[in-house]
Parts: C-alpha cells; structure tokens; sequence
C-alpha cells in the first residue's frame, strides 16, 4: 500500500483533538465529498481507543503495536500498512521509540 502524502482540497479543523495528556494530538479533515478523517501522532506510551464508527488507521511514519478488542495477540504495524477497527468498538495501541503518525479513515 502506498502511503498517503497529501490530500487536495480539504477543510482542516485547526485547533488539535488532545488525547491522553498529549500523548495523542490530530487535526481532523473534511474532503470536498463531505469524507471525514483526521491526521495526527502518537507519542510513545499504550493507549486504548474507542470507536464510534469503524475506522482505518493508515500508518505514515514510525510503528505501532495493536490489538484488537478481544483479541489476545498484538500485531505490528509500520508505514504504508493499515488496519482495521469494528464500529462500537475499542484497540489498545502501544508506541515504542519514534512517535507513530497516522491518517484515520472514518466509516
């Protein structure tokens, strides 16, 4: 998977969602379509996230570690990997070293 560089024609919501002390900052964005997403990064800590809808989260930079609502074993995800979380769900995702910078893909 190639990783996403850009994003022309967006409206980008300046003031940052602020998550977990600062562990986690993104700015979320709106495509011309009306598609909703954010962009941002993690810092290193293990956090736990709950979703709305289902999400992508699209690796940019760095690495994480995930696991998935009740599932036991972790997987490790890098640049231009993705994966994928239910709606009405939650993941933990644990950062080690450089922060992790993503795109969430909503819906």
């Amino acid at each position: 998977m190639a990783i996403t560089a850009t994003f022309d024609g967006v409206t980008v919501t300046t003031q940052a969602n602020v998550y977990f002390d600062g562990k986690c900052v993104s700015h979320g964005i709106q495509l011309a379509d009306g598609t909703k997403k954010s962009v941002g990064v993690i810092l290193p800590a293990t956090l736990t996230f709950n979703t709305g809808a289902p999400e992508i989260m699209e690796g940019v930079a760095g690495s994480c570690r995930v696991r998935l609502k009740g599932e036991a074993d972790w997987k490790t995800y890098g640049a231009g990997e993705s994966f994928n979380v239910p709606g009405n769900s939650s993941f933990d995702i644990e950062v080690a070293g450089e922060p992790y910078h993503y795109i969430c893909h909503f819906g």
